[in-house]
Protein backbone atom coordinates (compact mmCIF):
# COMPACT_ATOMS: atom_id res chain seq x y z
CA UNK A 1 0.00 0.00 0.00
CA UNK A 2 2.79 2.08 0.62
CA UNK A 3 4.64 1.40 -2.33
CA UNK A 4 1.63 2.28 -4.32
CA UNK A 5 1.06 5.73 -2.56
CA UNK A 6 4.47 6.66 -3.06
CA UNK A 7 4.30 5.30 -7.14
CA UNK A 8 1.21 7.95 -7.21
CA UNK A 9 3.64 10.64 -5.33
CA UNK A 10 6.40 9.94 -8.51
CA UNK A 11 4.18 10.51 -10.91
CA UNK A 12 2.13 13.05 -9.65
CA UNK A 13 6.21 15.03 -9.19
CA UNK A 14 6.86 14.16 -13.00
CA UNK A 15 7.86 17.35 -14.91
CA UNK A 16 6.60 16.82 -18.19
CA UNK A 17 9.11 18.74 -19.72
CA UNK A 18 11.81 17.23 -18.62
CA UNK A 19 10.93 13.47 -19.13
CA UNK A 20 14.71 12.32 -18.88
CA UNK A 21 14.71 12.64 -15.85
CA UNK A 22 11.72 10.55 -15.11
CA UNK A 23 12.12 6.81 -13.37
CA UNK A 24 13.30 3.81 -15.72
CA UNK A 25 10.32 2.26 -14.87
CA UNK A 26 8.00 5.16 -15.85
CA UNK A 27 10.17 6.15 -18.92
CA UNK A 28 9.39 2.71 -20.13
CA UNK A 29 5.71 2.51 -19.46
CA UNK A 30 4.89 5.77 -21.31
CA UNK A 31 6.97 5.01 -24.09
CA UNK A 32 4.89 1.37 -24.55
CA UNK A 33 1.56 3.57 -23.78
CA UNK A 34 2.99 5.99 -26.70
CA UNK A 35 3.50 3.14 -29.12
CA UNK A 36 0.51 1.17 -28.22
CA UNK A 37 -1.52 4.50 -28.69
CA UNK A 38 0.21 5.18 -32.09
CA UNK A 39 0.14 1.83 -33.29
CA UNK A 40 -3.21 1.50 -32.69
CA UNK A 41 -3.90 4.80 -34.58
CA UNK A 42 -1.94 3.47 -37.57
CA UNK A 43 -3.91 0.64 -38.02
CA UNK A 44 -7.32 2.27 -37.44
CA UNK A 45 -6.21 4.55 -40.64
CA UNK A 46 -4.14 2.51 -43.02
CA UNK A 47 -5.95 -1.33 -41.91
CA UNK A 48 -9.25 -0.93 -40.56
CA UNK A 49 -10.12 2.08 -42.38
CA UNK A 50 -8.98 0.60 -45.71
CA UNK A 51 -10.43 -3.04 -44.84
CA UNK A 52 -13.38 -2.16 -43.47
CA UNK A 53 -15.41 -1.67 -47.35
CA UNK A 54 -13.98 -4.83 -48.18
CA UNK A 55 -15.46 -6.91 -44.83
CA UNK A 56 -18.77 -5.31 -45.57
CA UNK A 57 -18.92 -6.58 -49.31
CA UNK A 58 -17.56 -9.92 -48.64
CA UNK A 59 -20.30 -10.19 -46.02
CA UNK A 60 -22.78 -9.34 -48.34
CA UNK A 61 -21.81 -11.49 -50.78
CA UNK A 62 -21.82 -14.53 -47.86
CA UNK A 63 -24.97 -14.03 -47.70
CA UNK A 64 -25.93 -13.62 -51.15
CA UNK A 65 -24.47 -16.86 -51.65
CA UNK A 66 -26.13 -18.63 -48.39
CA UNK A 67 -29.52 -17.76 -50.16
CA UNK A 68 -28.01 -19.16 -53.36
CA UNK A 69 -27.42 -22.55 -51.50
CA UNK A 70 -30.29 -22.12 -49.41
CA UNK A 71 -32.28 -21.99 -53.05
CA UNK A 72 -30.10 -24.79 -54.52
CA UNK A 73 -31.00 -27.13 -52.07
CA UNK A 74 -34.59 -26.54 -51.75
CA UNK A 75 -34.45 -27.17 -55.26
CA UNK A 76 -32.45 -30.72 -55.07
CA UNK A 77 -34.96 -32.24 -52.24
CA UNK A 78 -37.59 -31.43 -55.20
CA UNK A 79 -35.26 -33.34 -57.68
CA UNK A 80 -37.54 -35.86 -57.90
CA UNK A 81 -40.90 -34.07 -57.59
CA UNK A 82 -39.70 -31.80 -60.77
CA UNK A 83 -38.09 -35.16 -62.76
CA UNK A 84 -41.98 -36.93 -61.97
CA UNK A 85 -43.46 -33.23 -62.84
CA UNK A 86 -41.52 -33.10 -66.07
CA UNK A 87 -42.30 -36.95 -67.21
CA UNK A 88 -46.44 -36.38 -66.44
CA UNK A 89 -45.70 -32.71 -68.68
CA UNK A 90 -44.25 -34.87 -71.42
CA UNK A 91 -47.00 -37.58 -71.10
CA UNK A 92 -49.72 -35.29 -71.75
CA UNK A 93 -47.81 -33.33 -74.17
CA UNK A 94 -47.50 -36.55 -75.91
CA UNK A 95 -51.52 -37.37 -75.99
CA UNK A 96 -51.62 -33.96 -77.49
CA UNK A 97 -49.85 -34.28 -79.93
CA UNK A 98 -51.47 -37.91 -80.62
CA UNK A 99 -54.52 -35.92 -81.10
CA UNK A 100 -53.16 -33.69 -84.37
CA UNK A 101 -53.62 -35.92 -87.40
CA UNK A 102 -50.61 -35.99 -89.71
CA UNK A 103 -50.40 -35.68 -93.37
CA UNK A 104 -51.99 -39.01 -94.19
CA UNK A 105 -55.06 -38.42 -92.14
CA UNK A 106 -56.20 -34.98 -93.04
CA UNK A 107 -58.52 -35.49 -95.72
CA UNK A 108 -59.94 -38.28 -93.29
CA UNK A 109 -60.55 -35.62 -91.16
CA UNK A 110 -62.35 -33.21 -93.50
CA UNK A 111 -64.54 -36.06 -94.41
CA UNK A 112 -65.56 -36.32 -90.25
CA UNK A 113 -66.04 -32.94 -90.21
CA UNK A 114 -68.58 -32.46 -93.36
CA UNK A 115 -70.07 -35.70 -92.07
CA UNK A 116 -70.83 -34.14 -88.31
CA UNK A 117 -72.99 -31.36 -90.09
CA UNK A 118 -74.95 -33.91 -91.94
CA UNK A 119 -75.58 -36.32 -88.88
CA UNK A 120 -76.89 -33.53 -86.83
CA UNK A 121 -79.61 -32.79 -89.61
CA UNK A 122 -77.64 -29.62 -91.17
CA UNK A 123 -77.73 -28.75 -94.92
CA UNK A 124 -74.13 -28.21 -95.63
CA UNK A 125 -73.94 -24.56 -98.47
CA UNK A 126 -70.26 -24.05 -98.33
CA UNK A 127 -67.21 -26.50 -97.05
CA UNK A 128 -63.85 -25.12 -98.09
CA UNK A 129 -60.43 -25.59 -96.68
CA UNK A 130 -58.44 -22.78 -96.82
CA UNK A 131 -54.29 -22.67 -96.71
CA UNK A 132 -52.31 -24.52 -94.70
CA UNK A 133 -50.89 -21.73 -91.86
CA UNK A 134 -47.34 -22.64 -90.48
CA UNK A 135 -46.46 -21.97 -86.71
CA UNK A 136 -43.36 -22.79 -84.81
CA UNK A 137 -44.18 -26.70 -84.47
CA UNK A 138 -47.61 -26.92 -86.01
CA UNK A 139 -49.78 -26.28 -88.91
CA UNK A 140 -53.16 -24.61 -88.95
CA UNK A 141 -55.87 -25.62 -91.71
CA UNK A 142 -58.81 -23.41 -91.28
CA UNK A 143 -62.20 -24.23 -93.11
CA UNK A 144 -64.73 -21.95 -94.15
CA UNK A 145 -68.22 -23.72 -93.38
CA UNK A 146 -72.24 -22.71 -93.64
CA UNK A 147 -74.39 -24.70 -92.78
CA UNK A 148 -78.41 -23.81 -92.57
CA UNK A 149 -80.63 -25.90 -90.02
CA UNK A 150 -82.48 -25.54 -86.84
CA UNK A 151 -80.82 -24.32 -83.27
CA UNK A 152 -80.82 -27.31 -81.52
CA UNK A 153 -78.93 -29.03 -84.87
CA UNK A 154 -76.00 -26.70 -84.41
CA UNK A 155 -75.66 -27.63 -80.92
CA UNK A 156 -75.40 -30.82 -81.53
CA UNK A 157 -72.84 -30.21 -84.46
CA UNK A 158 -70.65 -28.37 -82.10
CA UNK A 159 -70.95 -31.31 -79.80
CA UNK A 160 -70.09 -34.01 -82.58
CA UNK A 161 -67.17 -31.64 -83.42
CA UNK A 162 -65.95 -31.43 -79.37
CA UNK A 163 -66.33 -35.47 -79.53
CA UNK A 164 -63.83 -36.36 -82.71
CA UNK A 165 -60.49 -38.12 -81.95
CA UNK A 166 -58.72 -35.04 -83.47
CA UNK A 167 -58.46 -32.00 -81.68
CA UNK A 168 -60.84 -29.15 -84.03
CA UNK A 169 -62.20 -25.78 -82.91
CA UNK A 170 -64.81 -23.63 -83.81
CA UNK A 171 -63.83 -20.26 -84.60
CA UNK A 172 -65.66 -17.13 -85.47
CA UNK A 173 -69.17 -18.37 -85.29
CA UNK A 174 -72.38 -16.36 -87.06
CA UNK A 175 -75.67 -17.69 -86.21
CA UNK A 176 -78.26 -15.64 -88.36
CA UNK A 177 -81.68 -16.00 -89.62
CA UNK A 178 -82.57 -17.52 -93.35
CA UNK A 179 -84.33 -15.13 -94.78
CA UNK A 180 -87.73 -15.91 -94.87
CA UNK A 181 -87.69 -19.07 -93.82
CA UNK A 182 -86.66 -17.77 -90.09
CA UNK A 183 -89.73 -18.15 -88.77
CA UNK A 184 -89.96 -21.68 -89.43
CA UNK A 185 -86.21 -21.96 -87.23
CA UNK A 186 -84.35 -22.13 -90.40
CA UNK A 187 -81.28 -20.56 -89.50
CA UNK A 188 -77.57 -20.19 -90.95
CA UNK A 189 -74.22 -20.91 -89.77
CA UNK A 190 -71.21 -19.10 -90.54
CA UNK A 191 -68.28 -20.94 -88.50
CA UNK A 192 -64.59 -21.22 -89.48
CA UNK A 193 -63.37 -25.24 -87.92
CA UNK A 194 -59.43 -25.46 -87.80
CA UNK A 195 -57.77 -28.56 -87.39
CA UNK A 196 -53.50 -28.68 -86.65
CA UNK A 197 -51.07 -30.72 -87.75
CA UNK A 198 -47.71 -31.33 -85.66
CA UNK A 199 -44.61 -31.21 -88.52
CA UNK A 200 -41.84 -33.21 -88.88
CA UNK A 201 -38.17 -32.25 -88.19
CA UNK A 202 -37.86 -32.00 -92.01
CA UNK A 203 -40.95 -29.62 -92.18
CA UNK A 204 -39.51 -27.45 -89.35
CA UNK A 205 -36.05 -27.51 -90.20
CA UNK A 206 -37.17 -25.31 -93.56
CA UNK A 207 -39.16 -22.44 -91.19
CA UNK A 208 -36.36 -22.18 -88.56
CA UNK A 209 -34.05 -21.49 -91.98
CA UNK A 210 -35.87 -18.94 -93.13
CA UNK A 211 -36.29 -16.64 -89.67
CA UNK A 212 -32.64 -16.86 -89.43
CA UNK A 213 -32.39 -15.56 -92.93
CA UNK A 214 -34.92 -13.03 -92.55
CA UNK A 215 -33.49 -11.98 -89.12
CA UNK A 216 -29.78 -11.96 -90.71
CA UNK A 217 -31.08 -10.11 -93.57
CA UNK A 218 -32.81 -7.53 -91.34
CA UNK A 219 -29.61 -6.96 -89.67
CA UNK A 220 -27.68 -6.67 -92.76
CA UNK A 221 -29.99 -3.55 -93.85
CA UNK A 222 -30.05 -2.17 -89.99
CA UNK A 223 -26.30 -2.09 -90.06
CA UNK A 224 -25.94 -0.40 -93.94
CA UNK A 225 -28.47 2.06 -92.53
CA UNK A 226 -26.36 3.03 -89.91
CA UNK A 227 -23.11 3.22 -92.21
CA UNK A 228 -25.55 5.80 -94.76
CA UNK A 229 -26.04 7.78 -91.76
CA UNK A 230 -21.84 7.76 -90.30
CA UNK A 231 -21.33 8.62 -93.66
CA UNK A 232 -23.59 11.92 -93.99
CA UNK A 233 -22.48 12.60 -90.49
CA UNK A 234 -18.79 12.64 -91.70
Amino acid sequence: MNKLKELFEQLRNLDPNDPGRWPLGVRLGTAILLFLIVASAGYWFFVWKALHPVLLEARAKETELMKELEGKARKAANLQAYKDQLAEMEKSFGAMLRQLPDKTEVPNLLVDISQTGLAAGLEEKLFQPQGEQRKDFYAELPISIRLTGGYHQMGTFASGIAALPRIVTLHDIEITPAGKDATAGNLVLNVTAKTYRYLDEEEQAPADAGKKGAKDKKGAKAKKAAKGKKAEGE
